[in-house]
């Protein structure tokens, strides 16, 4: 009887000691899930500055090109052309 008792108490002490692991496991993937939260978010607002700078460096690329530069000149002509289409088909919608 004397080695039931150990064996149980044994078991007990091992399921403890599970328990508290799988507590500790708990809140190390809670603290896991809201450091990976705060990392996508960063990842978002990083893109979202890549994102404005690359529109900036484009606008100041263009006007560069627009005050003379030979580098863009093409692709300035292009945009050029490509706004007075898109205000063509504005000016045609509002005739209708």
């Amino acid at each position: 009887m004397g080695e039931l008792v150990e064996i149980v108490d044994s078991l007990e002490n091992k399921v403890s000691k599970l328990l508290h692991r799988l507590e500790l496991l708990q809140k190390a993937n809670s603290n896991l899930k809201t450091e990976l939260e705060k990392a996508q978010q960063e990842n978002i607002q990083e893109k979202q500055i890549a994102k404005e700078w690359e529109e900036k460096y484009n606008s100041l690329k263009l006007a560069n090109s627009m005050l003379g530069s030979n580098t863009n000149k093409t692709e300035a002509k292009l945009k050029i052309n490509t706004l007075i289409r898109e205000l063509d088909v504005c000016i045609a919608k509002l005739a209708d």
